[in-house]
């Protein structure tokens, strides 16, 4: 397991592997990088080490804005990475002071000195610093006289398009399109909260649901409509579908996000439920009656089975 050290609390180590970013996401191009960390500091006999922030830099420097919307929180971001056979996930408490610091002190003061630095791997593209004024050819630069290496690794494309975590937010909250955030991503979109109780209206009509309340509240909510879903719960693994909306058969005014487990009905009330999205099958519609609303959900549930079969799941 990637371990979490903030960065009061990591020990230093010249022989260490780095790189920074927020990453949120962990997708394809993150994990080409993360890949490239790994056999550096495993060739080198050295600890690999990715430096992050919490929260979002773009949630403190465009403060007044609605804020952005986590692709991974940090524990996803932790849990992500100890699969990639990342040593630590240093995280650096990020305010509106630290964001004033220019990217030769932070690379000088933080990095090198506080801890510890042999090789730097970084992104064709990447930006640090107070008005994102560091880049590959500042480290470069620095590299001589605090005696680091330098890589850099070239961008990812499906195709035409580079892989960012901008355009996987909008395939999501914008279409609702959860197959193409998974070709970028790597892995299907997951959502994570614990069981809370609703109204149990679901269970009145045969289709009990677990209202799920995220564990972060800035996690991306992908776009309103019924999605075919796989969940984890204390280790096992589940068919079923969700549905993320407002309820408006039902006059609903908050929206909310509602599990339905195939063939399993149990109290999980306080649980923790992780769910991945497989596929949108339609948008959130308005019935004319509960008798209507069955129906539906009845097809929903043969089709999710069917595309569940599809991909072999």
């Amino acid at each position: 397991m990637t371990e979490i050290n903030y960065i009061n609390d990591i020990p230093f180590q010249r022989k260490t592997v780095l790189t920074v970013g927020t990453f949120d996401g962990i997708h394809r191009g993150h994990i080409a990088l993360m890949n490239r960390l790994v056999q550096k500091a495993n060739k080198y006999n050295c600890r690999s080490v990715v430096v992050s922030f919490d929260p979002h830099p773009r949630s403190i420097i465009y403060a007044g804005d609605d804020g952005i919307r986590l692709l991974t929180t940090l524990e996803e971001r932790s849990r992500h990475l100890s699969e990639l056979g990342i040593d630590i996930l240093c995280v650096i408490p990020f305010t509106r002071d630290f964001s004033l610091q220019n990217a030769e002190e932070f690379v000088k003061k933080i990095l090198s000195t506080k801890i510890g630095l042999s090789y730097f791997i970084i992104g064709y593209d990447h930006h640090f610093g107070k008005n994102r004024d560091g880049n590959a050819q500042t480290l470069q630069k620095m590299s001589h006289y605090l005696d680091f290496e330098v890589e850099i690794v070239e961008k990812k494309e499906m195709g035409d398009l580079t892989i960012s975590s901008t355009k996987i937010r909008q395939s999501l909250e914008v279409y609702g399109d959860v197959n193409r955030a998974e070709e970028l991503l790597g892995r299907p979109y997951s959502l994570e909260g614990v069981v809370v109780q609703g109204d149990e209206r679901g269970r009145t009509i045969g289709f009990p649901t677990a209202n799920i309340q995220l564990s972060h509240r800035d996690k991306l909510i992908p776009k309103e409509g019924t999605y075919v879903i796989l969940a984890q719960l204390n280790g096992t693994t589940f068919q079923g579908m969700m549905n993320i909306g407002n309820r408006p058969t039902f006059n609903g005014l908050n929206k909310r996000i509602e599990v339905h487990l195939f063939l399993f009905d149990k109290q999980i009330y306080g649980q923790t439920l992780r769910v991945f999205l497989i596929e949108r099958i339609r948008d959130e519609i308005k019935f004319n009656s509960s008798f209507e609303l069955v129906n539906q959900l009845k097809l929903d549930r043969k089709k999710s089975l069917e595309i569940l079969g599809k991909h072999g799941i």
